[in-house]
């Protein structure tokens, strides 16, 4: 499968130096490039990328106005690429609904696998990252706040196995991590994540962890 990549940031030589890493990869293809959030949108509506690699600060329409309308017109899975560790911006590209973070200085490496890690799905945050989420929400949101009908309907349709696996799931334990505090099998691990992410209508682990604790699974310091 040949994942399709549109990469978007106002500099030209950034873009470039993506573009250079991710082109020697066999199963990824630039369909585009962006200077601004505008271009993204539209590009993104024509050329049906699977990943954008998605700048935060840019002209006429920034990155995070950017990513709400291509996770809401497209299928596209978006990681926020910024040279700026800020809680705020990650937050906020995460309420977005970006799949996503990742810093500008990250190794090439680095740089493919996150494309090819949110192209099949999954979240791209580690579990401190996954920590930082919940703490920069404590500001936002008590966790104390009522839950809609439409989410609580949700989490009602969860098994106890479901409801453990999204607790898990949600304080960044990977597949591998969670089958071991529940004594199960990476693969029944992974076939609860994914039929809770159906119930839910969450498209990845990201929204995941954000509807936890909306919801009240989980808060820091848990």
């Amino acid at each position: 499968m040949t994942i399709r990549v549109l990469l978007v940031d106002d500099q030209q030589m950034v873009r470039a130096g993506f573009r250079m890493i991710l082109q020697l990869q066999p199963d990824v293809e630039i369909v585009g490039e962006a200077a601004d959030g505008a271009e993204a949108v539209r590009l993104a509506l024509g050329g049906h990328p699977d990943v954008v690699l998605m700048d935060v600060q840019m002209p006429r329409m920034d990155g995070l106005a950017a990513t709400r309308e291509v996770v809401a017109r497209t299928g596209a899975h978006v990681v926020i690429l910024t040279t700026f560790d800020r809680d705020d911006y990650l937050f906020e590209s995460l309420e977005a609904g970006a799949s996503g973070f990742l810093l500008k200085n990250a190794s090439p490496e680095d740089l493919v696998e996150a494309v090819r890690v949110v192209a099949r799905g999954d979240a791209l945050l580690a579990p401190a990252v996954t920590r930082r989420v919940l703490e920069a929400a404590a500001g936002r949101r008590p966790v104390s706040r009522p839950v809609d009908a439409a989410a609580a309907a949700g989490l009602a349709q969860l098994t106890d196995r479901e409801q453990e696996v999204f607790r898990l799931l949600a304080q960044g334990l990977s597949n591998a991590e969670i089958g071991d505090r529940l004594h199960l099998a990476e693969a029944t691990v992974k076939t609860h994540v994914s039929r809770l992410l159906t119930k839910l209508h969450l498209r990845d682990r990201v929204q995941a962890v954000v509807h936890a604790y909306r919801t009240g699974i989980v808060a820091p310091g848990d």
